[in-house]
């Protein structure tokens, strides 16, 4: 069976479709918030969340022997910080930090897991107690920071195993809310509910069959996306 990972170094298309798709994933579910009446939108965003943890536990897998991405933690905790005055512009002041915290955390539990090595080893510990102590704080709580370290574990398994993340993914998504409002016939969020269950499964078919499918790369300006796509969406908030 062919890998979801390559094991060789060569760019990996099919991470970087991932990606993009999740970053669509992630404007769409954002729109929700300028004034339009775009609530169907919300199934679609349920996408963006298991897809970056996804590309996370990728990036692991593509190099098992190093054991801290101190390159890739710096930017994730850069823009973590950067992103955090135009995202609080955009939600309000009430609503848990912006994503890229617990996408940090989860990669230090994610590299921790594949190296168990000693110092990955107590950092991946710090970030656990660090998500399990600010559960409410952190966007997607716990199982968030948990979501990539669950993907690598079936990454070189079959595609059924999905069902894990899955599950993972709608715990992370308030699913004591969508799951009765799914029982009372809201098809938004039974749609919600099953986009939680497929992400993980279709993120991996995805990686799988279009590895040799040419895409453009996402480098690290990508990360420049974030910050830069609140502030659009608040201008455009401001003309509607």
């Amino acid at each position: 069976m062919q890998p979801v990972v390559p094991t060789n170094q060569h760019r990996d298309h099919g991470l970087d479709l991932l990606k993009w798709l999740a970053m669509l994933s992630m404007v769409l579910d954002h729109l929700r918030y300028v004034g339009w009446s775009l609530d169907f939108l919300y199934i679609p965003g349920r996408m963006a969340f298991p897809w970056f943890c996804l590309a996370i536990a990728a990036n692991v897998a593509r190099r098992p022997d190093t054991p801290l991405r101190l390159a890739y933690l710096g930017w994730l905790v850069m823009f973590s910080v950067l992103a955090e005055w135009p995202y609080r512009l955009f939600v309000g002041p009430d609503e848990p930090l912006n994503v890229l915290p617990t996408l940090a955390l989860g990669l230090l539990v994610a590299s921790a897991w594949q190296t168990r090595q000693p110092r990955a080893l107590w950092l991946g510990a710090g970030a656990l107690l660090a998500g399990a102590l600010a559960w409410d704080q952190l966007m997607f709580g716990l199982p968030g920071v948990l979501l990539p370290t669950v993907f690598l574990v079936v990454l070189e398994r079959r595609p059924g195993w999905s069902i894990l993340p899955g599950l993972v993914c709608l715990f992370a998504n308030e699913w004591y809310v969508i799951i009765p409002a799914a029982r009372q016939y809201n098809w938004v969020a039974a749609g919600g509910v099953l986009a939680c269950l497929i992400a993980p499964w279709l993120g991996m078919s995805l990686m799988r069959k279009c590895q040799g499918l040419k895409v453009p790369p996402m480098r690290r300006w990508a990360y420049l996306i974030y910050p830069v796509h609140f502030i659009l969406l608040l201008g455009l908030r401001s003309v509607i």
